[in-house]
């Protein structure tokens, strides 16, 4: 059955990761760790025989999987920080992901969703609407699409 109205659900995915914001004027322009929680809304007009959106466990093995690939326990840069990232990876061997924009959690959450979301999901008869991403329990930030 179609609807004249959107059906979303939404998945939870937390993660490790280092950042730092360059140019920020307070102590979060130095390298820190979060325990982010990234929260992917997604919207069908039309559920699937089973009478979903979509199974969780496909965005918990796709958008999970990415996260999971390409975040979890990295460090998170922008890519005008190569200098710091080539330093921090010839001294640990620490992952580097380098993000085409200052590593905030809006940022971050918008290339989520603009970028990646499209990129797993595309061919899907689902749209992601909206990430939330927690950069701490008490600070988050919502991008919707559109």
């Amino acid at each position: 059955m179609t609807r004249d109205h959107l059906i979303t659900c939404t998945r939870r995915i937390e993660f490790d990761a280092a950042h730092r914001v360059m140019q920020h004027e307070s102590k979060c322009k130095q390298l820190h760790g979060h325990r982010y929680a990234l929260e992917a809304s997604f919207a069908a007009r039309r559920l699937d025989k089973l009478g979903r959106v979509v199974d969780f466990s496909v965005i918990k093995k796709l958008l999970g999987g990415w996260i999971n690939e390409h975040w979890d326990h990295t460090t998170i840069l922008f890519d005008k920080d190569k200098a710091l990232g080539k330093a921090i990876a010839g001294v640990t061997k620490q992952k580097i992901f380098y993000l085409p924009a200052n590593p905030t959690a809006e940022n971050m959450a918008e290339y989520v969703l603009k970028h990646v979301c499209p990129e797993l999901f595309g061919k899907m008869p689902i749209e992601c609407v909206r990430v939330r991403l927690y950069e701490t329990p008490n600070c988050y930030v919502d991008i919707p699409q559109g």
